[in-house]
């Protein structure tokens, strides 16, 4: 046995050779302790936990590890906490899992705990997206849900997303308390299993149907779809979930002419043709922007594994495709929600859009072009849903909102950014900008004419396993300690720490309260409105810097002077930092 190992981790990591565990793992633990004290550490040197994507983690043996033992501890514990919080009403739940290499293992494995704790389950037969997931606890009025899935994370990875009964990822005080009931469970003999399967009901494609039917709904220019129906498209579900609703969700709207990448249209968790799942990086576009090229696509769209992040490509009138950010993205959909709600006489001042806080302002100055309101929140789509939830009662109506990490969701029948409505709109806002004599990329110029030419960027600095975290831990102390006080030449005027809630003017020394749940963020906003945010990845090991700077932009034909400006600003925003 390895002398080297931490006492506390063989502890928890021999408990795995002594307890009801498969041989398999057993054997897998058993290497470990003796050959590689590395692994094995970072396999069982904490316990998985809900951060904001709920649980999350590399697939392999031990506590810290995704696998059917570590699923089983939390579903055991999270189907404690309905038990007691829905006490005297029968429990009904929505299960659901994405394309990746254990999910639907895992998925079955939570439907049993939750059948076996008596729970009406409802399991979908096979991979469908995360909205998709949201939307069945609402129309099945659903208690909670889980949703198997790592998103758009490396493919050693796998995790799942816990919901609450509106369909939103579960937040304060039920996450915390969902964690202290899974830390309740201390053997896996606590594990419920193997009783009441007649109490799984399994959804299929006849559940989508309802699910397209109200996507459907969503449409505004039906007329602009009609004259070009023919519009082409391309579009990759990158080995996900999106590989069926996605098409039909388009041929619902009324489009003919749809391509797909029929490589990527192969369900496969390894993805074997990108390096990344992840729609945000160019190179996981690459074969379908080659493809829209050789076609000649209107416009090129990718989800991420889940569907619930879109990815936007469009041709830029010289032969090249340019890859829309995910502020672009939120900017342009906002503008065609706002822009044809208002067209339709719909908007009578009590309809609202969220963004995050680090997301485009420039989301905001579209929203008070139209009179719609517009609130912040924390980074996490359970956040624009939380915002939903509290305005709903005050009579006010959700229309659009999203976060510049590739993820939009129009109207409220979801919970979570929706990568297959987002797919159907900005098909549509494609055919309304040609039925308008425009493309969505001089569209994008227009609006930076008319609101300013906002432009962002984002930094990851990836720091893994637990040395890493101490590491990123190190990095936020520093940035509260010795905060930056001038930036690419601008004077820090503001500094919001969303962790200790207070927003500090540093012109004036006024100290005020923000009006949000702390997080471990923090805001730098210079004189002249640069804004620079920190924060660590809920969901990867990462800390994340965004950057957001603006020039106003006197016309189209300045389009590539005042963007190299900016480009040039940013850069110099990360020699000031230290980044680059």
């Amino acid at each position: 046995m390895n002398a080297n190992v931490d006492e506390k981790i063989l502890a928890k990591a021999t408990k795995w050779l002594e307890g009801a565990y498969d041989e398999d793992t057993k054997k897998r633990v058993k290497y470990l302790i003796n050959n590689d004290t590395k692994e094995l550490t970072e396999s069982f040197y904490r316990d998985l936990e809900f951060g904001t994507g709920g649980l999350r983690g590399i697939m392999g043996v031990g506590t810290n590890r995704m696998n059917v033992y570590t699923v089983g501890m939390a579903t055991q514990g999270l189907a404690n906490y309905l038990s007691k919080t829905f006490a005297d009403e029968e429990i009904r739940v929505a299960v659901s899992h994405d394309c990746r290499n254990h999910s639907r293992e895992f998925a079955e494995r939570v439907a049993d705990i939750f059948a076996s704790n008596g729970f009406k389950v409802f399991l979908f037969d096979s991979l469908r997206p995360t909205p998709e997931l949201s939307f069945a606890i609402r129309e099945l009025k659903c208690h909670s849900g889980v949703m198997v899935t790592a998103s758009h994370n490396p493919k050693e990875y796998n995790g799942y997303k816990a919901y609450w009964s509106d369909g939103s990822q579960v937040v304060a005080p039920h996450d915390k308390n969902i964690i202290e009931e899974v830390g309740k469970i201390t053997d896996i003999t606590q594990i419920r299993t193997g009783a009441n399967s007649a109490n799984i009901t399994i959804l299929d494609e006849k559940f989508d149907e309802k699910y397209l039917n109200m996507i459907k709904t969503l449409s505004l220019s039906p007329e602009a779809v009609a004259a070009h129906s023919d519009m082409k498209i391309v579009y990759t579900p990158i080995h996900g979930c999106g590989y069926r609703l996605v098409p039909q969700a388009l041929r619902k709207f009324g489009f003919t002419n749809i391509s797909t990448v029929a490589e990527q249209m192969v369900i496969d968790g390894n993805f074997p043709t990108v390096e990344s799942p992840n729609p945000e990086e160019r190179t996981t576009m690459r074969m379908a922007i080659e493809q829209g090229i050789r076609e000649g696509a209107e416009i090129v769209m990718a989800t991420d594994p889940d569907s619930d992040r879109i990815g936007i490509a469009v041709p830029d009138g010289n032969g090249n495709y340019v890859l829309l950010n995910g502020n672009q993205t939120c900017v342009l959909l906002t503008y065609y929600i706002c822009r044809r709600w208002n067209d339709l006489g719909r908007l009578d001042g009590h309809q609202f859009v969220v963004k995050t806080i680090v997301t485009s302002e420039m989301v905001a100055e579209v929203a008070h072009s139209f009179g719609v309101k517009i609130f912040d929140c924390l980074t996490g789509f359970k956040y624009i849903a939380g915002i939903i939830r509290r305005e709903e009662p005050r009579g006010e109506k959700y229309i659009g909102g999203g976060e510049e990490s590739f993820g939009y969701l129009a109207q409220d029948f979801v919970r979570d950014k929706d990568g297959v409505s987002a797919c159907a709109l900005a098909a549509e806002a494609a055919a309304w900008a040609k039925q308008n004599g425009t493309t969505l990329y001089e569209l994008i110029k227009e609006l930076y004419v008319k609101y300013g030419f906002y432009k962002e960027a984002l930094v990851s600095i990836v720091r893994k396993g637990q040395e890493g975290q101490e590491e990123i831990r190190r990095m936020m102390k520093e940035w509260r300690t010795t905060p930056p006080r001038v930036i690419a030449g601008s004077s820090v005027s503001m500094i919001k720490d969303y962790l200790s809630g207070e927003s500090c003017d540093l012109t004036t020394g006024k100290v005020t309260p923000i009006d949000t749940e702390k997080s471990n963020v923090l805001q730098f906003i210079t004189a002249d409105k640069t804004i620079v945010s920190v924060r660590p990845s809920g969901t990867e090991p990462k800390i994340k810097y965004y950057f957001g700077v603006r020039e106003p932009l006197e016309a189209v034909d300045k389009f590539d002077e005042i963007n190299a400006e900016l480009d040039n600003k940013i850069e110099r925003i990360k020699k000031d930092l230290k980044l680059s």
